[in-house]
């Protein structure tokens, strides 16, 4: 796909995003328009999936788990503008009995949906078990998962990440939104993660690097992350995000990550952000 029209896409989804969150004045807003650029190459480019034939089982399909799960506004977007389910329901998000609940969860049945998250942590463990499921099923497709840069602090991550490489989880690719912020403050004044490239590598993981606004980079570095698939060892990808990317008064700080625009600020992020493919 042409970047220009995943330039088109990313901008709907974020419309989706400021919308969503705005219209129950409750989610999170930040993290979100941060990947949304990730998830629009990932659901229009990247994975082999057919949204029409969407199972748990996932055989012969790449699995994609949301770790980080409180950045469900850009995942469902995503999700329903490439097939899972109708655009039209993002208008439930976060209302009662809606599929589309602040934390994604498939109990309700919701296409494109495997695991429960927003527990911060697990996300790593559950696509570990899933990638080992593939290899005994002699499946070669693969299994990808993202991760805030704040979620590292979670002790469960690095048990998750010594196991894989132990055990030489070589289809599995974890992303990690290294956007520098977290729900209170900047993440190395929370707790330092020092530098992250070392550490991984030190845990027995190939680690590459990425601009998460770049059509070209990520292209580039996902394509060469698949490559090294097979080989022996984990891979991770380390990318780097603004947090609330395409909306200038949620740029450079980390006050939106869980905070919802009133109507005055939804109309100014709006006006910043084109209508491309139809507002829901």
């Amino acid at each position: 796909m042409e970047n220009s029209e995943l330039k088109r896409i990313a901008s709907q989804v974020r419309r989706d995003i400021v919308r969503m969150v705005a219209a129950v004045s409750s989610g999170h807003p930040g993290g979100s328009l941060g990947c949304a650029d990730f998830f629009t190459l990932m659901y229009f480019e990247v994975l082999k999936q057919d949204p029409k034939k969407f199972d748990m089982n996932g055989k012969n399909e790449d699995l994609f788990f949301l770790s980080n799960g409180h950045i469900s506004p850009v995942w469902y977007s995503v999700l329903a503008r490439s097939g899972y389910f109708p655009v039209a329901e993002l208008s439930t998000f976060r209302k009662i009995s809606s599929r589309l609940q602040g934390h994604p969860s498939p109990a309700k049945g919701l296409e494109g949906i495997r695991m429960a998250s927003g527990s911060l942590g697990q996300g790593l463990s559950n696509a570990i078990g899933a990638a080992q499921v593939k290899r005994l099923n002699v499946d070669d497709a693969l299994v990808y998962t993202l991760h805030g840069d704040g979620e590292l602090q979670e002790g469960q991550i690095w048990e998750a990440a010594m196991y894989a490489a132990a055990h030489k989880v070589d289809n599995l690719i974890a992303t990690i939104d290294y956007n520098g912020r977290q729900i209170d403050g900047d993440v190395d004044d929370v707790i330092t993660l020092g530098n992250l490239k070392e550490k991984w590598q030190a845990f027995g993981w190939y680690v590459l690097e990425m601009n998460g606004h770049d059509f070209d980079d990520m292209r580039k570095t996902l394509a060469e992350a698949k490559a090294k698939t097979g080989h022996g060892k984990p891979i991770v990808i380390l990318m780097t995000t603004e947090m609330g990317q395409g909306v200038d008064y949620m740029m450079g700080t980390h006050k939106w990550h869980g905070s919802a625009p009133n109507a005055e600020q939804l109309e100014s992020a709006l006006n910043q952000l084109e209508e491309t493919l139809g507002d829901y």
